[in-house]
Protein backbone atom coordinates (compact mmCIF):
# COMPACT_ATOMS: atom_id res chain seq x y z
CA UNK A 1 0.00 0.00 0.00
CA UNK A 2 1.57 3.31 -1.04
CA UNK A 3 1.30 6.27 1.00
CA UNK A 4 -1.35 8.06 -0.83
CA UNK A 5 -3.52 5.29 -0.22
CA UNK A 6 -2.68 5.29 3.63
CA UNK A 7 -3.54 8.82 3.34
CA UNK A 8 -7.07 8.07 1.53
CA UNK A 9 -7.74 5.41 4.10
CA UNK A 10 -6.89 7.90 6.96
CA UNK A 11 -8.63 10.51 5.36
CA UNK A 12 -12.04 8.15 5.31
CA UNK A 13 -11.82 6.75 8.84
CA UNK A 14 -11.52 10.37 10.77
CA UNK A 15 -14.17 11.84 9.17
CA UNK A 16 -16.33 8.73 9.90
CA UNK A 17 -15.06 9.05 13.81
CA UNK A 18 -15.77 12.94 13.42
CA UNK A 19 -19.53 12.05 12.13
CA UNK A 20 -20.01 9.54 15.41
CA UNK A 21 -18.20 11.83 17.62
CA UNK A 22 -20.44 14.33 16.56
CA UNK A 23 -23.96 12.58 16.86
CA UNK A 24 -23.10 11.11 20.21
CA UNK A 25 -22.27 14.99 21.53
CA UNK A 26 -25.53 15.88 20.57
CA UNK A 27 -27.45 12.81 21.54
CA UNK A 28 -28.62 11.28 24.92
CA UNK A 29 -26.39 8.05 24.37
CA UNK A 30 -27.98 6.37 27.93
CA UNK A 31 -31.05 3.98 25.78
CA UNK A 32 -28.08 3.35 23.55
CA UNK A 33 -25.58 1.74 26.67
CA UNK A 34 -28.72 0.17 27.96
CA UNK A 35 -29.23 -1.47 24.54
CA UNK A 36 -25.86 -2.56 23.89
CA UNK A 37 -26.18 -4.37 27.82
CA UNK A 38 -28.96 -6.04 26.79
CA UNK A 39 -27.49 -7.17 23.87
CA UNK A 40 -24.65 -8.49 25.87
CA UNK A 41 -27.42 -11.16 27.87
CA UNK A 42 -28.21 -12.48 24.60
CA UNK A 43 -26.94 -15.99 24.18
CA UNK A 44 -23.94 -16.87 22.28
CA UNK A 45 -24.18 -17.30 18.35
CA UNK A 46 -27.17 -14.67 18.30
CA UNK A 47 -27.00 -11.85 16.13
CA UNK A 48 -26.97 -9.46 19.11
CA UNK A 49 -24.56 -11.22 21.14
CA UNK A 50 -22.08 -10.82 18.72
CA UNK A 51 -23.16 -6.94 17.92
CA UNK A 52 -22.03 -6.27 21.49
CA UNK A 53 -19.22 -8.66 21.33
CA UNK A 54 -18.42 -6.26 18.10
CA UNK A 55 -18.95 -3.09 20.01
CA UNK A 56 -16.98 -4.20 22.68
CA UNK A 57 -13.87 -5.08 21.17
CA UNK A 58 -13.77 -2.07 18.81
CA UNK A 59 -14.60 0.27 22.25
CA UNK A 60 -17.48 1.23 20.18
CA UNK A 61 -21.34 1.77 21.02
CA UNK A 62 -24.40 1.99 18.93
CA UNK A 63 -24.75 5.25 17.36
CA UNK A 64 -28.39 7.05 17.23
CA UNK A 65 -30.34 6.79 14.17
CA UNK A 66 -27.73 4.23 12.95
CA UNK A 67 -28.04 1.03 14.94
CA UNK A 68 -28.85 -1.06 11.58
CA UNK A 69 -25.37 0.08 10.42
CA UNK A 70 -23.21 -2.00 13.06
CA UNK A 71 -25.82 -5.30 12.30
CA UNK A 72 -24.90 -5.37 9.31
CA UNK A 73 -21.40 -5.12 10.00
CA UNK A 74 -21.55 -7.66 11.48
CA UNK A 75 -24.23 -9.94 9.74
CA UNK A 76 -22.36 -9.26 6.30
CA UNK A 77 -19.11 -9.76 8.52
CA UNK A 78 -17.46 -6.65 7.09
CA UNK A 79 -14.69 -5.37 9.44
CA UNK A 80 -14.62 -2.16 11.34
CA UNK A 81 -11.91 -0.45 8.94
CA UNK A 82 -12.65 2.67 6.15
CA UNK A 83 -12.34 0.33 3.12
CA UNK A 84 -14.81 -2.46 4.48
CA UNK A 85 -17.00 0.54 5.51
CA UNK A 86 -17.49 1.63 1.28
CA UNK A 87 -17.09 -2.07 0.88
CA UNK A 88 -20.44 -2.60 2.58
CA UNK A 89 -21.96 0.49 0.97
CA UNK A 90 -22.02 -1.04 -2.31
CA UNK A 91 -22.94 -4.37 -1.33
CA UNK A 92 -26.16 -2.52 0.55
CA UNK A 93 -26.39 -0.48 -2.70
CA UNK A 94 -27.07 -3.62 -4.64
CA UNK A 95 -28.96 -4.96 -2.08
CA UNK A 96 -31.46 -1.82 -2.92
CA UNK A 97 -30.51 0.25 -0.02
CA UNK A 98 -30.56 3.36 -2.08
CA UNK A 99 -30.57 5.38 0.73
CA UNK A 100 -28.73 9.24 0.30
CA UNK A 101 -26.22 8.53 3.11
CA UNK A 102 -25.53 5.35 1.52
CA UNK A 103 -24.63 6.93 -1.76
CA UNK A 104 -23.11 9.65 -0.47
CA UNK A 105 -20.84 7.64 2.09
CA UNK A 106 -20.18 5.29 -1.55
CA UNK A 107 -19.03 8.21 -3.64
CA UNK A 108 -17.15 9.78 -1.19
CA UNK A 109 -15.02 6.66 -0.32
CA UNK A 110 -14.59 5.63 -4.03
CA UNK A 111 -13.37 8.94 -4.78
CA UNK A 112 -10.71 8.41 -2.38
CA UNK A 113 -10.46 4.18 -3.16
CA UNK A 114 -9.92 4.07 -7.07
CA UNK A 115 -7.88 0.98 -6.42
CA UNK A 116 -11.07 -0.77 -4.60
CA UNK A 117 -13.30 -0.36 -7.47
CA UNK A 118 -13.18 -4.12 -8.97
CA UNK A 119 -13.62 -5.06 -5.42
CA UNK A 120 -16.63 -2.75 -4.92
CA UNK A 121 -18.45 -3.70 -7.93
CA UNK A 122 -17.72 -7.39 -6.40
CA UNK A 123 -19.82 -6.41 -3.63
CA UNK A 124 -22.62 -4.77 -5.65
CA UNK A 125 -22.86 -7.56 -7.56
CA UNK A 126 -22.79 -9.61 -4.32
CA UNK A 127 -25.64 -7.21 -2.54
CA UNK A 128 -27.48 -7.63 -6.04
CA UNK A 129 -27.75 -11.91 -5.71
CA UNK A 130 -28.73 -11.25 -1.79
CA UNK A 131 -32.38 -11.23 -0.07
CA UNK A 132 -33.15 -7.26 0.57
CA UNK A 133 -31.89 -6.90 4.40
CA UNK A 134 -32.35 -2.52 4.32
CA UNK A 135 -34.95 -2.49 6.86
CA UNK A 136 -33.62 -5.46 9.40
CA UNK A 137 -33.30 -4.38 12.93
CA UNK A 138 -31.71 -5.00 15.81
CA UNK A 139 -35.19 -5.32 17.55
CA UNK A 140 -36.72 -7.57 14.89
CA UNK A 141 -33.58 -9.57 14.70
CA UNK A 142 -30.85 -9.63 17.56
CA UNK A 143 -32.45 -12.86 18.86
CA UNK A 144 -31.85 -15.33 15.57
CA UNK A 145 -28.65 -17.39 15.11
CA UNK A 146 -26.28 -15.67 13.35
CA UNK A 147 -25.47 -18.87 11.54
CA UNK A 148 -29.09 -19.30 10.25
CA UNK A 149 -29.45 -15.31 8.91
CA UNK A 150 -26.44 -16.17 6.94
CA UNK A 151 -27.51 -19.00 5.25
CA UNK A 152 -31.03 -17.32 4.74
CA UNK A 153 -28.97 -14.11 3.10
CA UNK A 154 -27.39 -17.21 0.55
CA UNK A 155 -30.57 -17.44 -0.74
CA UNK A 156 -30.68 -15.66 -3.98
CA UNK A 157 -34.39 -13.72 -4.91
CA UNK A 158 -33.41 -12.74 -7.91
CA UNK A 159 -35.65 -14.80 -10.83
CA UNK A 160 -34.71 -14.99 -14.21
CA UNK A 161 -37.63 -13.94 -16.65
CA UNK A 162 -37.83 -13.19 -20.53
CA UNK A 163 -39.00 -9.78 -20.31
CA UNK A 164 -38.70 -6.30 -18.22
CA UNK A 165 -41.57 -5.82 -16.09
CA UNK A 166 -42.66 -2.27 -15.86
CA UNK A 167 -41.08 -2.32 -12.00
CA UNK A 168 -37.74 -3.14 -13.56
CA UNK A 169 -38.21 0.02 -15.70
CA UNK A 170 -38.78 2.14 -13.41
CA UNK A 171 -36.09 0.90 -11.34
CA UNK A 172 -33.56 1.29 -14.33
CA UNK A 173 -34.59 5.02 -15.14
CA UNK A 174 -34.22 5.68 -11.28
CA UNK A 175 -30.97 4.70 -11.40
CA UNK A 176 -30.23 6.63 -14.53
CA UNK A 177 -31.56 9.99 -12.87
CA UNK A 178 -29.36 9.31 -9.62
CA UNK A 179 -26.71 9.15 -11.96
CA UNK A 180 -27.22 11.97 -14.38
CA UNK A 181 -27.94 13.51 -11.45
CA UNK A 182 -24.42 12.92 -9.72
CA UNK A 183 -22.46 13.95 -12.52
CA UNK A 184 -24.08 17.12 -13.24
CA UNK A 185 -23.57 18.16 -9.45
CA UNK A 186 -19.89 16.92 -9.99
CA UNK A 187 -19.59 18.83 -13.21
CA UNK A 188 -21.20 22.04 -12.58
CA UNK A 189 -19.30 22.10 -8.76
CA UNK A 190 -16.01 23.75 -9.59
CA UNK A 191 -18.22 27.05 -11.39
CA UNK A 192 -19.71 27.69 -7.92
CA UNK A 193 -16.36 28.80 -6.67
CA UNK A 194 -15.94 31.20 -9.54
CA UNK A 195 -16.04 35.08 -8.97
CA UNK A 196 -17.84 35.62 -12.19
CA UNK A 197 -21.59 36.07 -11.78
CA UNK A 198 -21.96 34.62 -14.99
CA UNK A 199 -20.35 31.15 -14.21
CA UNK A 200 -22.46 31.47 -10.84
CA UNK A 201 -25.65 31.76 -12.46
CA UNK A 202 -25.01 29.66 -15.01
CA UNK A 203 -23.76 26.74 -13.16
CA UNK A 204 -26.07 27.59 -10.28
CA UNK A 205 -29.02 25.97 -12.38
CA UNK A 206 -27.89 23.16 -13.46
CA UNK A 207 -26.88 22.33 -9.93
CA UNK A 208 -29.68 22.47 -8.15
CA UNK A 209 -31.13 20.70 -10.88
CA UNK A 210 -28.90 17.67 -10.68
CA UNK A 211 -29.78 17.79 -6.94
CA UNK A 212 -33.61 17.76 -8.15
CA UNK A 213 -32.56 14.39 -10.21
CA UNK A 214 -31.14 12.84 -7.47
CA UNK A 215 -33.38 13.08 -4.34
CA UNK A 216 -36.42 11.86 -7.27
CA UNK A 217 -34.36 9.10 -8.34
CA UNK A 218 -33.70 7.87 -4.43
CA UNK A 219 -37.30 8.25 -3.45
CA UNK A 220 -38.62 6.04 -6.37
CA UNK A 221 -36.21 3.59 -5.53
CA UNK A 222 -37.05 4.00 -1.84
CA UNK A 223 -40.47 3.08 -2.54
CA UNK A 224 -39.97 0.28 -4.96
CA UNK A 225 -38.09 -1.46 -2.41
CA UNK A 226 -40.81 -0.76 0.89
CA UNK A 227 -42.84 -3.54 -0.52
CA UNK A 228 -39.65 -6.48 -0.90
CA UNK A 229 -38.39 -5.34 2.45
CA UNK A 230 -41.86 -5.64 4.22
CA UNK A 231 -42.42 -9.68 3.26
CA UNK A 232 -38.77 -10.46 4.26
CA UNK A 233 -39.83 -8.67 8.04
CA UNK A 234 -43.29 -10.53 7.85
CA UNK A 235 -41.11 -14.03 7.65
CA UNK A 236 -38.94 -13.24 10.56
CA UNK A 237 -42.36 -12.31 12.83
Amino acid sequence: MNILQKIARRIIKVSFDTSVSVIKYFSKMDKYHQQVDELRKLDNGTLGREIANCLDYHRLTLVPKYESHDLKHVLLDYKMTAEDEIRMQAFMIGNGNYSIPSFAIFFFGALLLPDLWLTFYSDFKKGKQTIPISKWTIEDFADKPISELRTDLAKSTRQKTTFIDIKQLTQFAAITTVLAGVFGMIFCLPFLFSSNMADLVGAGFPFVGGAILVVGGLLTLSNLTKEKNKVLLDKYM
